[in-house]
């Protein structure tokens, strides 16, 4: 059997390796295994009590991972956490890939596309100083390193020696999915044999602070954490936000199958726009385009996609529009569910574990239910929402959705590898 190379002019990108550091766990049985107890990762955060004005006390830190001994004080010092779990995760997934002693990921072939909302929170308290108290006292020589929005993309490709391109996606809530699809362009336009892609996140109080004042973060559950955030229902009260990592390795199908890699999943289709109108107010009618955008870049037709994972944050609006918007491509025919009810909004690493997990669950052929979900909102759209207990699926195509503040709006098409 001929396996073509190129696919409507374009060079074919498989998924070859893949990783992350979440909420639920640092791979993917015990991943896994959590989706299947119905049990969140959100708990209180007692520390938070004393920060005046923050009603917000529920977090999701991600579950506990060991470095290797590769990880020291100088391959450490431009770090913070976020972009030490970026690090951690792309070790773990160019491992996955068989690429991690290959020779040609340094010579330019392979590059990086990876995002976060921000730098290092410190960074910006120490340059903050500057102005708060007239002193450069509390600056140092990787303030700045720390702080710039691309220190998780530029720390991977030095602690790798990764030569090639680097994007920064920075994009909030789309800075994971933007990083897997531009990556996805980069490799099928030819521009990169191979990328490393995804996002990441650091747990920080400022950024629940951020939402608490503008009323989209949870509040009312703050001594039961195990009950919020509740997607899609009725009686959600906003967003839990989580922290993690996750990297995909994208490759060339024409490399891949020439060095006989493992291949997860083939990346079908890719499209990202904008709303054009409204900082955080969310357009449903550009969510419903760029779903079909993704559709007709995949060459498929709303009836192949067997699973949606949405973005589903648990914010009043948000759910409405991405909701009504889905159901304007699918109707009420394709089950869909969203993560974020088990392990938090992991902001900018949201895309890329969620892009993971679609491709493992999509694997098993097992689909976790939206956790919190038990009275669907009547102003949102009539979806197939899995509820309860998880939901066994043979599908061949998953497609998985993020939605940022700006009006950004991505949808990623995965497909499963047959071999054809």
């Amino acid at each position: 059997m001929t396996i073509s190379l190129t696919r409507n002019g374009k060079r074919r990108v498989v998924v070859t390796g893949m990783a992350g550091i979440s909420p639920l766990g640092c791979d993917w049985p015990t991943v896994l295994a959590h989706l299947q107890s119905g049990q969140n990762a959100v708990r209180r955060m007692d520390d938070w009590a004393q920060i005046k004005g923050l009603k917000s006390l529920v977090a999701a830190p991600a579950a506990p991972f060991e470095l290797s001994a590769r990880y020291n004080r100088r391959t450490m010092r431009s770090m913070f956490r976020g972009s030490l779990m970026a690090v951690r995760a792309t070790e773990w997934a160019l491992e996955d890939a068989g690429l991690i002693n290959e020779a040609w990921i340094h010579e330019g072939a392979m590059g990086v596309s990876y995002g976060a909302c921000a730098g290092d929170p410190n960074g910006v308290r120490e340059i903050a100083s500057l102005a708060t108290n007239l002193s450069t006292k509390e600056l140092n020589a990787t303030t700045y390193v720390r702080f710039m929005s691309h220190t998780a993309p530029v720390n991977i490709g030095v602690f790798f020696e990764v030569t090639g391109r680097v994007i920064t996606t920075s994009s909030a809530c789309t800075s994971g999915s933007q990083g897997i699809g531009y990556a996805y362009e980069a490799v099928a336009d030819g521009r990169q044999r191979a990328m490393i892609a995804g996002g990441s996140e650091d747990m920080c109080p400022a950024n629940t602070a951020v939402f608490d004042t503008l009323f989209a973060a949870s509040t009312g559950f703050n001594d039961r954490p195990e009950l919020t955030p509740k997607p899609f229902d009725k009686d959600r009260d906003g967003l839990v936000l989580g922290e993690g990592a996750g990297t995909l390795i994208l490759e060339d199908l024409e490399s891949a199958l020439a060095r006989g890699a493992t291949i997860y999943a083939e990346v079908a289709g890719f499209a990202t726009n904008s709303d054009g109108r409204h900082i955080t107010n969310p357009d449903s009618d550009r969510m419903r385009d760029v779903m079909r955008e993704a559709l007709e870049v995949a060459g498929m037709k709303p009836e192949d996609v067997g699973y949606v994972n949405a973005h589903g944050t648990a914010t009043l609006h948000g759910d409405v529009a991405e909701s009504r918007a889905v159901e304007a491509v699918f109707g009420d025919r394709v089950p869909m569910s969203t993560l974020k009810g088990f392990m938090g909004h992991t902001l900018g690493a949201c895309g890329a574990l969620e892009a993971w997990m679609s491709i493992e669950m999509m694997r098993a052929g097992w689909f976790a239910p939206t956790c919190g979900l038990a009275n669907p909102d009547p102003e949102c759209g009539k979806c197939d929402y899995i509820m309860g207990e998880g939901r066994p699926i043979t599908t061949d195509v998953v497609m998985s959705n993020n939605f940022a503040f700006g009006g950004i709006n991505t949808s990623l098409i995965f497909k499963r590898w047959t071999g054809a």
